[in-house]
């Protein structure tokens, strides 16, 4: 039988001869710098990888990127699927599970000849196994990983991932339940979802949410806490991508009426990755939410988070001191947690015994005894801290004060000796003394108990790529000294625009920073609390004494060129008026 093959057999892919000729290649066509090349080079000779499996792992190409090249070196074409649904072509060409093991695809026969995607075209047995059983000559193109493995679920998905979510559905039988679960364990499951993980921790988004709608399973990142759309698949893969995080995570895959929470834990990109899994009915099926947690992306240092010197010295003092509260306040997604794991590794020393209680553990800190709460079990946040109690700790730290009875808990334990930390939602440090109040909390206790309150958001670096000066910086910058005094003892300002490009995906921004409303309850503030004064004149006389607005301190952070005056705004909007 007559097969159309590459010429391309008597290439060794792991052979240093292939990495040499490749490599020039690419350098040649401007894909890569020699420096790159070299580096892939050394890198692929140490380990062992082939030369193309390294230049991904170092991300020097993207697989798509990487897949056009190969296809230009090699002389064949790249398969590129058309936009839409396709149909299901050449359905008893081969089986579905050669096809997502293999990762070999029949696209097309025309003209007596068979042609196959493939992956990987150095693969020969696949090839191989095609010429024996197909009567037909065999053509090759090549075809990128993420589009063969949409393609593959497009085409293969079985039957049982077509049935509705039933997230509203109160019966499941035993049939229907392992259709779920053998199709959550089909191959282009599998990858598809391993592709949308791996994607999110490239992407470095803090959130992966899968959201079914009615024509599509929708897939987006949030990157440095903004959402984007990064990808749709056929609304009938829903059921079986939502049953595969569940079967990760440990969830019950026949309960689709009631949230669940869970956990997983997965080798991404060659490092372990913690996902905090949560699950919830909608009227189009169920959806999921995936918190990253990649620990090889956290800094634990108040510098790197965006503090400044006089912060970090004034978070060093009230760390230091050997009672009371400390607080850090803000909504979800706003630092609080990272901020608090750095002011424990800060005191966290021998000679101090320090307890954590959270809900959930995101990150394990080495000398701290962390106690994680399972209200299921009555062990919730007032519990454990009762018994932490007994443990005779130096320092505590409360996930969340929630209630009246944990914030009760947490002044007793200051007013014993011991320094707790803890976060609160409020939106401002002043706010924070109202809404203890307002949980029950006498305010000559609170006047005794807390040392400083920290407010905080989270806004977006400038692009160190492509962040450009600020056309009308001059007069931009006496407009902003006039709202915000202390501009002016900064020196000449560096104020730049977003502009984006390629290292930042055309945002302009690449990662977070912390603005600050920094607290420190001295006498006059304490003072004020004792005679109840009002939130209003406790921000006041914050003001009075230096302490800068998270509005004030934004505008700093974009004076000094590490972000811009439009991200302070947008992330400020509606917290506090700019200064007239």
């Amino acid at each position: 039988m007559e097969q159309v093959r590459p010429s391309l057999l008597g290439l060794d892919p792991a052979a240093p001869a292939f990495a040499e000729r490749f490599g020039a290649f690419l350098a040649q066509e401007g894909l890569l710098d020699r420096a790159a090349v070299e580096r892939a080079r050394r890198a692929a000779a140490l380990s062992g990888d082939r030369f193309d499996a390294v230049l991904t792992k170092l991300g020097l190409l993207s697989e798509p990127a990487l897949a056009a090249g190969l296809a230009r070196f090699l002389g064949l074409p790249l398969h590129v699927p058309a936009e839409g649904l396709p149909e299901r072509l050449l359905p008893d060409a081969l089986p579905a599970r050669f096809v997502t093991e293999n990762r070999v695809l029949p696209v097309r026969l025309e003209g007596g000849a068979l042609t196959l995607a493939v992956v990987d075209p150095f693969d020969r047995l696949p090839l191989e196994s095609v010429g024996l059983v197909v009567d037909a000559p065999l053509r090759v193109e090549i075809i990128a990983p993420a589009d063969f493995e949409r393609l593959a679920a497009q085409l293969y998905a079985g039957p049982e991932a077509a049935e509705p979510a039933g997230a509203l559905d109160a019966d499941h039988s035993d049939t229907d339940l392992q259709r779920l679960r053998d199709s959550a364990s089909e191959a282009p499951v599998i990858r598809l979802l391993d592709q949308i993980i791996a994607g999110g921790v490239d992407a470095g988004a803090s959130d992966i949410y899968i959201e079914p709608t009615p024509g599509s399973l929708r897939v987006r990142y949030r990157v440095d806490g903004v959402l984007r759309v990064v990808d749709e698949a056929p609304a009938r893969l829903s059921p079986a991508i939502v049953s595969r995080v569940k079967i990760l995570a440990r969830l019950d895959i026949a309960e689709r009426r009631l949230p669940q929470d869970g956990r997983i834990k997965i080798p991404v990109r060659g490092h372990e990755v913690d996902f905090r899994i949560a699950t919830i009915p909608t009227i189009d099926g169920e959806a999921v939410t995936m918190r990253v947690l990649d620990r090889s992306r956290v800094t634990l240092d108040f510098a790197s988070l965006g503090f400044d010197a006089d912060q970090i010295e004034t978070m060093h003092r009230l760390a230091a001191e050997p009672n009371g509260i400390i607080l850090v306040t803000g909504p979800t997604g706003s630092g609080k947690t990272t901020t608090l794991y750095t002011m424990l590794r800060h005191v966290n020393r021998p000679t101090a015994k320090i307890f954590t209680v959270e809900d959930p553990i995101e990150y394990q800190l080495a000398g701290i005894s962390q106690v994680q709460t399972q209200e299921g079990i009555g062990l919730d946040f007032p519990a454990i801290l009762r018994s932490i109690l007994r443990h005779h700790p130096d320092m505590i730290m409360i996930g969340e004060i929630r209630d009246e009875e944990t914030a009760r808990i947490a002044v007793q334990a200051s007013l014993t000796g011991h320094l707790v930390f803890s976060t609160l939602h409020t939106n401002s440090a002043a706010e924070t003394i109202t809404r203890l109040i307002d949980m029950g909390i006498e305010h000559f206790l609170l006047g005794s108990t807390v040392r400083g309150i920290l407010a905080q958001r989270l806004v977006r670096r400038l692009c160190p790529a492509c962040a450009a000066p600020q056309p009308d910086a001059d007069v931009l910058a006496v407009h902003l000294s006039e709202r915000v005094p202390a501009v002016s003892r900064l020196g000449g300002p560096a104020l730049r625009r977003p502009v984006g490009c390629e290292a930042c995906q055309g945002t302009g921004f690449s990662g977070q920073l912390s603005i600050a409303e920094l607290m420190p309850v001295d006498t006059t503030l304490r003072d004020a609390v004792l005679r109840r004064a009002s939130g209003t004149e406790i921000e006041a006389l914050a003001r009075r004494s230096g302490v800068r607005s998270l509005y004030e301190d934004g505008i700093v952070k974009a004076w000094q060129g590490l972000t811009a005056v439009e991200e302070v705004l947008r992330v400020t909007s509606g917290i506090e008026a700019p200064p007239a």
